[in-house]
């Protein structure tokens, strides 16, 4: 049950505590993606990761709207992208598991499509999981499925928007991505990341080569990331809290 769909009554007769909630970000994919890949990806992957729990198990979590700006001024310099602060992003994210909890979906899964929110989504649905009688956990799509080169808007990503909506890849603007993009996401010196902003590394915003992301490889990451929402769903329903 997608909840923004669904009545008052409908999310009354929900026979679940499972939930997902799809978190993305609004931010620059290089001049050939669109600004919401990670929203478009992380919401395909909740709905899709429901459906395979569903065939599993019977009982279909509740997926809930997706939050759609994260933590992403390391892309400011690009027009278009948006973001908010980490405490505020903290307080959206658990305020809205908290509500989702109060009516009973208190099994939460968090299915995140961008890196920048990975570390703050861990830190709340910890903060959840210890000061209340809900259990949250985080899901970063990118980090469960096998795949040699993400990158930033790269042959991963690209991938998967041509697979779910390739109307919205500017395919006349794929080589000017990959001609300015960056082979690695950042400048490393022993260890250590010297760059805070994405602009400092690539000149098109893109990490990696989108040219080599088709629909069908989209399709399998889509495919893989889904089953491993699943099976961390199956865990957190069985979870002794």
């Amino acid at each position: 049950m997608r909840l923004a769909d669904a009545t008052w009554t409908d999310a009354r007769d929900a026979e679940t505590d499972l939930a997902v909630l799809p978190v993305g970000s609004t931010e620059q994919h290089g001049p050939h993606a669109p600004l919401g890949v990670d929203s478009i990806t992380a919401e395909a992957i909740a709905s899709a990761g429901a459906d395979d729990y569903a065939d599993a198990h019977g009982d279909r979590p509740v997926v809930g709207p997706t939050i759609p700006v994260g933590i992403a001024e390391e892309h400011r310099a690009f027009d278009g992208t948006l973001w908010v602060s980490e405490d505020a992003f903290r307080a959206y994210v658990r305020e809205t598991i908290t509500s989702l909890a109060s009516h009973g979906f208190d099994r939460i899964v968090v299915v995140n499509g961008h890196g920048g929110n990975t570390e703050a989504i861990r830190e709340l649905c910890g903060r959840v999981s210890r000061d209340s009688d809900a259990y949250a956990a985080g899901y970063t799509w990118f980090d469960a499925v096998e795949f040699d080169s993400f990158g930033h808007a790269g042959p991963a990503e690209t991938a998967v928007i041509r697979h779910l909506a390739p109307e919205l890849i500017s395919e006349d603007r794929v080589a000017e991505a990959a001609d300015g993009a960056a082979e690695q996401w950042g400048e490393w010196v022993a260890g250590t990341n010297l760059a805070y902003d994405s602009d400092t590394f690539t000149d098109s915003g893109v990490v990696g080569d989108p040219r080599d992301g088709d629909a069908d490889l989209g399709e399998r990451l889509l495919s893989a990331a889904a089953a491993g929402l699943s099976e961390l769903l199956a865990a957190v329903a069985n979870r002794d809290h």
